[in-house]
């Protein structure tokens, strides 16, 4: 029967105990701390660079550690918004305009921001807008057509949808569902 040590050979001890041992050295701390907000989920920047200065990393350090990691391509935030923008519309259906702000208050600057959302096409928002109807429609069954309505249309106005597309999807959702349209239109002017 083999035996395991639980320390290794030779008096390595202290070797293992440096190891196991958080570094030293400013920059090896915030890239290790950088490294460890990386692996729950990919992060601006921006963001890794406001999670330095509440550690209270000096900007020299946050410049340094941020330089490699853009170097090495473990920041990119041209990817980082182009995923963000399609697991957004896709999970979460929002539309472009709310994409963007999300974006802005990560810190993605704003012509990376505009060029990621210009791969969510008008018609892949608008279907995108038409499913998150049609899964309201049902449980807005019996109440006035004007609430329905404006429930609507304000939720697609929250989730970043343009009034124009917003009143465009529900009119054709509620015409197809057989409601009277002509409501619709003198809310609209």
């Amino acid at each position: 029967m083999a035996r395991f040590r639980s320390s290794p050979p030779n008096g390595d001890d202290a070797e293992q105990r440096k190891a196991d041992d958080p570094p030293t050295d400013p920059a090896a701390r915030a890239r290790d701390y950088c490294l460890r907000l990386l692996t729950s989920r990919p992060r601006t920047r921006a963001e890794l660079a406001q999670a330095l200065v509440r550690r209270e990393v000096d900007q020299e350090v946050i410049d340094q550690v941020l330089g490699r990691l853009d170097e090495v391509g473990l920041i990119d935030d041209q990817s980082f918004a182009e995923m963000w923008v399609r697991s957004r519309h896709t999970h979460q259906g929002l539309g472009r305009r709310a994409l963007l702000e999300e974006l802005r208050r990560k810190g993605v600057d704003a012509e990376v921001a505009a060029e990621a959302a210009q791969g969510l096409d008008r018609d892949a928002e608008e279907e995108r807008a038409r499913q998150l109807v049609r899964r309201k429609l049902a449980a807005s069954a019996g109440a006035d057509e004007r609430v329905r309505i404006r429930r609507l249309v304000g939720m697609l106005a929250r989730k970043g949808y343009s009034q124009g597309l917003a009143f465009q999807v529900v009119r054709a959702e509620l015409a197809a569902e057989g409601t009277d349209v002509e409501l619709l239109d003198e809310l609209r002017d």
